[in-house]
């Protein structure tokens, strides 16, 4: 299990202040001043990856118009509730590109619709994790996953065909409290963290590949404690422990999922005692057997997932899930927001 992630490396953080000041000046705008404070921030060409039903955009007007305006313009007194914060050279362009993940929840009152889900007026919280790419004092890239089947929970609606395996709650930060990195993570310690997340990922490989593949518990013994917190998106759920993961995720995906194809990360790494990717997609798969309620079907369907990690002593100890169920849904034949909104 090794890693080379250079020892030497630029200064990370005037990135990491350039991501606050962005989030500082974003706590402070409303829907028809977001796209000028982007501007502040982002490149004229940035690319931002959304999920369905935003999808990909360049620039910050666009970015702005597609997501934040009508988010802002469902939800008043907005705060961002940062659990996660952290920093790190992408392994996959040799550890080059440097990168900031923040992850946490968007609170507000929820008092008009939002992409059809009708509001509460009450308190909701959008689960969110987002990646961006800094070069040059600008941010040039942008990710930003949410959970929206679980704001549709919140606000009483259930898409789905059955219920999920795991729980449905308000997902909490760390157990450790110490996820915002605000300051220079040590060198050794990610390096340490991002060598487990790839020998995670060897060992879902192996089994996938292998013909007489090691026990379940065996297999993920190896990288998680016996405790692991698997906080999942809405549709699967949360799970605590090995054996709960077993019977509540991992057990369904591998029983009701076939055919699956690694497409790889954009982005994948580490600070301290944390780290994650995402990609876009990262699997492409076949649904063959009902798996979360919704019948098998031949359709290729991606997921855009984000993994994001805390690692407790030599091994991982809890684990953010974002999936892009809709679009995973939708490749699938099933619109859920059009569903919602008939």
């Amino acid at each position: 299990m090794s890693v080379s992630i250079p020892r030497i490396s630029p200064d990370l953080q005037p990135a990491k202040a350039l991501v606050r000041s962005l989030y500082a000046d974003m706590a402070g705008a409303d829907a028809a001043g977001m796209a000028e404070v982007l501007s502040r921030y982002m490149s004229a060409d940035c690319h931002w990856y959304g999920m369905h039903p935003f999808h990909e955009q360049t620039g910050p007007s666009a970015i702005a118009q597609t997501f934040w305006q009508p988010f802002l313009s469902a939800f008043s007194s907005v705060q961002r509730r940062e659990d996660i914060f952290f920093a790190g050279l992408n392994e996959i362009d040799g550890f080059q590109g440097q990168w900031i993940c923040s992850m946490g929840h968007l609170m507000g009152l929820f008092d008009a619709a939002f992409l059809g889900i009708p509001p509460t007026r009450k308190i909701a919280m959008l689960r969110y994790a987002e990646f961006h790419k800094v070069r040059d004092g600008q941010i040039v890239e942008s990710a930003l996953f949410v959970d929206l089947i679980h704001l549709m929970l919140q606000a009483g609606l259930n898409p789905l065909r059955t219920e999920q395996t795991g729980a449905h709650l308000i997902q909490p930060g760390p157990l450790t409290h110490d996820g915002l990195q605000f300051t220079a993570g040590d060198p050794e310690a990610s390096e340490i963290t991002l060598a487990r997340i790839n020998n995670m990922i060897g060992s879902i490989d192996e089994a996938n590949a292998s013909s007489d593949p090691l026990h379940p518990r065996d297999e993920l013994a190896i990288d998680w404690n016996a405790d692991m917190l698997w906080w999942g998106p809405a549709g699967i759920g949360a799970t605590y422990t090995i054996d709960r993961y077993i019977e509540q995720h991992q057990g369904p995906f591998r029983t009701h999922i076939s055919d699956r194809a690694f497409n790889g990360h954009l982005c994948r790494m580490a600070e301290g005692n944390y780290g994650g990717f995402f990609g876009w997609p990262n699997l492409t798969l076949t649904n063959s057997g009902t798996f979360m309620g919704f019948p098998a079907s031949d359709a290729r369907a991606d997921m855009r997932v984000v993994d994001i990690y805390r690692r407790d002593g030599d091994r991982l100890a809890e684990n953010w899930i974002f999936i892009d169920i809709l679009h995973f849904l939708k490749m699938q034949g099933h619109d859920i927001l059009a569903e919602i909104s008939a």
